[in-house]
């Protein structure tokens, strides 16, 4: 098939490239000539793990190509699905001018049927909003259809969600567009749940929402774990042993980040506001997050006593591993706010420093070339993103640069038995504060 996707951002580059490694042949379209540009070379302006090496097959194949012309990309595809970004606004509702942009856009090019389909994360009911703004651009008489076609892709492994989904969500109302929807889809071995446009769009919000509030509650689990001596990491492993429940989002850490998690849940509780049904729940979820950064920042001031001028070393500035991403990054706001009370702040990520040094806080950051050379002579070490390199760190040499031997792991990436073992006053999340070994 000939699909188009507009948007060749993180969800529009990578679903462009897989849809074109399975066979299509899809046509991205940008309005930002440089990052076209780049595209046709067979480079990538993100680090996803798989996705530069995808791209660049699939231009050579010639199953992949750019543009920077929406009437070129309408007419090109027999689908064209929408990967603009929809940023949040001040009251966290959605801003949804580039959508409506783009759909504008493409009513002035139809000239025959073609199925639109929004893959960015939105409001319920926008695809109607989508239909009806097409319908009055458009000429009239022309035949289409909008159907809702969520993206559940997590920055670090979006490669293997789309090649190995575990569901895939179609949401229309019309037969036509849904077999063209399936035709899309036959190359990818997964169950395939077919809904309205309204639920479609309710699950993807619903389903982000659900996994913030198992991160918030065990967040929560884990400072009634710090006060009652018990170990958080156990706690977890005993509860995801539940089949109901299942391990994965119960690792306690300094709470969520990241261009998705924050913006989804703020946007689900102004649009339960907005139909009149408020979701206090999620506004408890973000509370937690809010408290456990919060506290983290507070067990650091109580162990240096002032931060003003004390050399601190962070690992980690993405908002996970795995990716450049530093958008709404925990270990971000971490640094901000050392930076803020003076802390001589030296950092350190094996992908995102160039994506970092983009921010105005990165002036007063000194960045590292290696994770020993930014703990060298530093009187704390803070873990803020678990990056594998991390863990396998040799703790004796770096308890022989370190002036201090104070470690706060945001992650607990590490062994507090190893790390007191060689010295070091260990502090994780939920787990308490480990003293330096006797003896």
């Amino acid at each position: 098939m000939k699909l188009t996707i507009i948007g060749s951002g993180y969800v529009g580059l990578t679903t462009g490239a897989c849809l074109a490694e399975v066979g299509h042949h899809v046509m991205c379209v940008d309005n930002d000539a440089r990052k076209i540009e780049t595209l046709l070379a067979g480079k990538i302006p993100i680090y996803e793990p798989g996705l530069e090496n995808m791209v660049r097959k699939n231009v050579v194949s010639k199953r992949l190509q750019f543009t920077t012309s929406t009437e070129e990309g309408v007419n090109f595809g027999e689908v064209i699905f929408i990967a603009v970004p929809t940023p949040p606004q001040p009251d966290g509702s959605v801003d949804l001018s580039f959508i409506e942009k783009v759909a504008r856009e493409i009513a002035v090019c139809l000239d025959s049927y073609r199925v639109i389909v929004d893959k960015s994360t939105v409001p319920v009911k926008t695809g109607e909003r989508v239909a009806h703004t097409i319908r009055r651009y458009a000429k009239a008489g022309v035949e289409f259809d909008v159907v809702s076609n969520p993206e559940f892709l997590r920055e670090g492994s979006a490669v293997d969600d789309l090649m190995n989904p575990d569901r895939i969500v179609i949401g229309g109302n019309s037969d036509r567009a849904l077999a063209l929807m399936q035709k899309v889809y036959e190359p990818f071995v997964a169950p395939v749940l077919v809904t309205d446009i309204n639920s479609a769009e309710l699950i993807k919000h619903a389903a982000n929402s659900f996994l913030a509030l198992k991160i918030s509650y065990i967040n929560a689990v884990s400072e009634i774990c710090e006060v009652s001596g018990a170990d958080v990491e156990k706690v977890a492993e005993g509860i995801g042993m539940d089949k109901r429940i299942g391990r994965s989002f119960l690792n306690a850490g300094l709470g969520y980040g990241g261009s998705c998690f924050p913006k989804d849940i703020a946007a689900f509780i102004a649009i339960a506001e907005q139909l009149g049904t408020p979701f206090t729940l999620l506004k408890e979820v973000q509370n937690i997050n809010t408290h456990q950064f919060t506290r983290f920042l507070d067990a650091v001031r109580e162990a240096l006593w002032v931060l003003k001028e004390k050399k601190i070393a962070v690992w980690g500035l993405s908002f996970k591993p795995n990716t450049d991403d530093v958008r709404s990054s925990v270990a971000v706001n971490i640094v901000e706010a050392l930076v803020a009370e003076g802390a001589d702040v030296t950092a350190y990520d094996p992908k995102a420093m160039e994506k970092f040094k983009d921010l105005p806080v990165s002036a007063k950051v000194k960045l590292a070339e290696s994770p020993l050379e930014a703990a060298r002579g530093a009187e704390a070490l803070i873990i803020a993103t678990e990056w594998a390199d991390f863990a396998s760190v040799d703790l004796a040499e770096l308890r022989n640069i370190m002036r201090a031997p104070l470690i706060f792991d945001g992650r607990n990436l590490l062994d507090p038995t190893a790390a007191q073992a060689y010295g070091f006053q260990y502090r994780g999340i939920g787990r308490g504060t480990l003293p330096v070994a006797q003896g």
